[in-house]
């Protein structure tokens, strides 16, 4: 089955059936209506700097982030991936991802000692531990790149060295993200979105870093993630191909 049939299709229902990893069943998570809050984006292509949401995380609301199915490719064995740069051989635009994890049971504050695991495709839209079939024709299964896990601080931040994802057919650009509490309890799975003029600078300007599909085929509004919750999945993204891009995002769990 192709990526994109998959998406078609619904994830939930493939997972159930598929049972891709031991972690899908955080997948059942309900859905959290996402909070009102219109995000702005300034930045042309070629320009540095772009504007996210407040991710449901303001100090008049606070609100748990939308729950995320964790499929199709989601990290098979996250405690041997403690790691801060999770490039390993991946080239590509230079990406920082620095994700706060507050609390909505104690009014947004700062969770410290959270794990929270993160993965993504390659500038290739290629994941590591999976490939050779319908869903990714590239075999990556004995391989391991662009997947991590960090420890929150006491400001509930933790941060990557990565680098700018690509895109495959059905999809917006993403992040996933897993957030657990010190035990071990999974606390919520999600997804994070770019602004689209950060991604369509990369995806049509970085060639020298290898980016050369082109144009992203599907945008955030018509991504069948983002496309009912984009105003708390999208992240905050400043920068410039030579310099490298940062983002910055809020990840709210009920903990």
């Amino acid at each position: 089955m192709e990526r994109k049939e998959f998406l078609k299709r619904g994830f939930g229902s493939l997972l159930g059936i598929a049972a891709v990893s031991p972690l899908v069943g955080a997948c059942s998570s309900s859905t959290v209506d996402p909070f009102s809050s219109t995000g702005t984006s300034t930045t042309s292509p070629g320009s540095s700097t772009s504007t996210g949401t407040t991710n449901g995380s303001t100090s008049s609301s606070c609100i748990t982030s939308p729950s995320e199915t964790e499929g199709p490719f989601p990290t098979k064995v996250p405690a041997n991936f403690v790691m801060k740069d999770i490039r390993s051989d991946r080239t590509g635009v230079p990406f920082t991802i620095n994700i706060t994890v507050k609390n909505n049971n104690n009014s947004c504050a700062a969770l410290a000692g959270a794990m929270v695991d993160i993965w993504h495709c390659d500038k290739d839209g290629y994941y590591s531990e999976y490939g050779g079939s319908g869903m990714q024709s590239v075999n990556f299964t004995a391989v391991d790149f662009l997947r991590g896990r960090q420890t929150s601080d006491a400001n509930g931040l933790v941060s990557f060295t990565s680098i700018f994802p690509g895109w495959y057919s059905g999809r917006a650009p993403h992040i996933h993200v897993h957030v657990y509490n010190a035990a071990g309890k999974s606390l919520l799975v999600t997804q994070i979105a770019f602004p689209y003029d950060i991604s369509n600078t990369v995806y049509t300007t970085a060639q020298s870093y290898g980016y050369t599909k082109g144009k992203q085929d599907t945008k955030n509004e018509s991504d069948n993630v983002f496309s009912d919750s984009i105003t708390t999945e999208l992240a905050t993204v400043s920068g410039s191909i030579s310099a490298g891009y940062v983002l910055t995002f809020s990840v709210v769990v009920s903990a």
